[in-house]
């Protein structure tokens, strides 16, 4: 049972934080100039987290895939990462760092389980 949690930051713009029932976040938003645009962010994470395949950009000589796509890559640090990228190209949700490959496609799955088994969005007051 996941949540997203909207928060404004001190900058004006607004974010979403999903949250897996044990609190901790999966995935974070991009900056959005609107309350609006947010809540139509968090629909297209909900559209596109089921139907998206995965593409290892750790590998030597990946294939690139179509969209919706999660795209595993390390960062500077040499975490492992996803973010999530619509159909359009846009990356609508980013992960913390992971030590392993297989801990960052577990937070994959863990994303797209915690959109199908969304229970509520909360908007917190800044």
């Amino acid at each position: 049972m996941g949540k997203f949690v909207i928060r404004k930051t001190e900058t004006g713009g607004v974010v979403f934080h999903l949250k897996a029932r044990n609190g901790q976040t999966v995935a974070v938003s991009q900056l959005y100039a609107s309350m609006e645009a947010c809540y139509k962010g968090i629909e297209s994470v909900i559209r596109h987290a089921e139907k998206a395949v995965e593409e290892d950009q750790t590998v030597r000589y990946f294939t690139r895939k179509k969209h919706p796509k999660f795209e595993i890559y390390k960062d500077r640090a040499g975490k492992f990462r996803f973010r999530l990228v619509a159909r359009n190209g846009q990356n609508i949700a980013a992960s913390e760092g992971y030590s392993t490959k297989e801990n960052c496609r577990k937070g994959i799955e863990s994303l797209r389980r915690q959109c199908a088994e969304l229970t509520e969005i909360v908007t917190l007051k800044e």
